[in-house]
């Protein structure tokens, strides 16, 4: 697979395809670690003459976090100058990239208001039809959306010379570095459909966040209002429940949890359950239970937070999980589930991981032994 060194970038006109997407709060898109991320490369094509057009999404179609990407130009223009284009593929953003100079950027709009990028084997995509004749190099620069089909991640670089960005290219190299087969998953989070691929490396997985709460459903434990409310927040709930029953002997589960009551934290065992009130965070015994297990590990693939980490009474077992991780002598991931996040909120220096990865669903299926269409797009040149 190429790479920014391999390619001649001056005076070319340059699609890149960057991962923009952000946590969007009350309509306020909140300033993230991928945005930050992404101007490196933005910031490199420029500094080597290129025209540089970035295609990017932020959130899915239907989704709250659905909307414009005007303020990540803003996010963007603050290190590097870039100008936001209201358009995708008509007479505005034609215009602006046919206007392009050697070492300026546009941002052009959310790249799936257009159908099209949904449908990348489309005979006439107008994606392809319009975007590809003003450009002479596509750079993937997204390796957390890499497992799409889509146009923008599969479709450009069968009619353009490609490589990958430098953050991919990261993502990439660090991931090379994981002894995936012998290490210990730490698995938690609020996406436990994604934890469930995993499962069939038949490693040693300490569960946390929904994904305990399911196993202990699996095993036939009533949790009370946290199973009837996971039950409701879970798609394909009965179908989730019988992969993990299958596996259920390499999840170790939680002994204890923290509820709320009168205002404060208060820890239950699960001899206690079931009860009328949410499981916010695990408890004390399963913190030291697991911090035992980490302690051992060679290598540790962290995905998400034990508990509900953002109120500081339920943040004890994401923290002290983080911490202890933070503490091995062998290779540590973290990705996916909100962990970048939640090592910020806990205060732990990212410098004392191995690595923090921004992606979350290409990253499961890429440690699950999945080939992820975006990376085989790029491998043919």
């Amino acid at each position: 697979m190429k790479t920014l060194d391999d390619l001649n970038f001056y005076d070319k006109t340059v699609l890149l395809r960057a991962d923009l997407n952000s946590e969007v709060d009350n309509g306020k898109v909140i300033f993230s670690e991928r945005i930050r991320e992404s101007i490196e490369s933005i910031f490199e094509l420029k500094r080597r003459g290129a025209k540089v057009v970035v295609i990017a999404h932020q959130g899915r179609p239907g989704s709250d976090d659905f909307t414009t990407l005007k303020s990540h130009a803003k996010f963007i223009h603050y290190y590097t100058k870039i100008k936001f284009i209201e358009d995708i593929i008509g007479e505005k953003a034609v215009n602006a990239i046919e206007r392009l100079r050697i070492g300026e950027a546009i941002l052009l709009e959310n790249i799936r208001f257009e159908k099209d990028e949904f449908k990348p084997d489309k005979r006439t995509n107008v994606l392809i039809k319009n975007l590809v004749p003003l450009a002479d190099i596509y750079v993937n620069d997204a390796f957390s959306v890499c497992h799409r089909n889509h146009t923008s991640v599969v479709g450009f670089p069968k009619h353009l010379p490609s490589c990958a960005g430098r953050l991919l290219e990261r993502e990439l190299k660090a991931l090379e570095k994981i002894d995936v087969k012998n290490s210990l998953f730490v698995l938690g989070g609020a996406k436990p459909e994604d934890n469930i691929r995993l499962l069939k490396r038949k490693n040693k997985v300490l569960s946390c966040g929904y994904f305990c709460h399911l196993a202990l459903i699996a095993k036939g434990i009533n949790l009370g209002e946290q199973e009837n409310f996971l039950k409701k927040e879970i798609k394909n709930f009965d179908k989730i429940i019988r992969i993990i029953k299958r596996k259920i002997k390499q999840i170790e589960t939680p002994v204890d949890f923290a509820i709320e009551e009168e205002g404060k934290r208060k820890e239950v065992s699960i001899e206690e359950l079931p009860v009328d009130k949410k499981l916010l965070d695990i408890g004390e015994k399963t913190i030291q239970n697991y911090i035992s297990e980490i302690k051992k590990a060679k290598s540790i693939f962290l995905k998400g937070p034990s508990g509900e980490y953002s109120d500081k009474r339920f943040r004890k077992g994401t923290y002290e999980i983080l911490y202890a991780v933070s503490q091995i002598k062998g290779f540590s991931l973290l990705g996916g589930g909100h962990s970048n996040e939640a090592v910020k909120q806990c205060r732990i220096a990212r410098r004392k991981f191995s690595y923090i990865s921004l992606s979350g669903g290409a990253l499961i299926r890429y440690l699950a032994g999945e080939k992820l269409p975006g990376l085989k797009a790029l491998e043919k040149w």
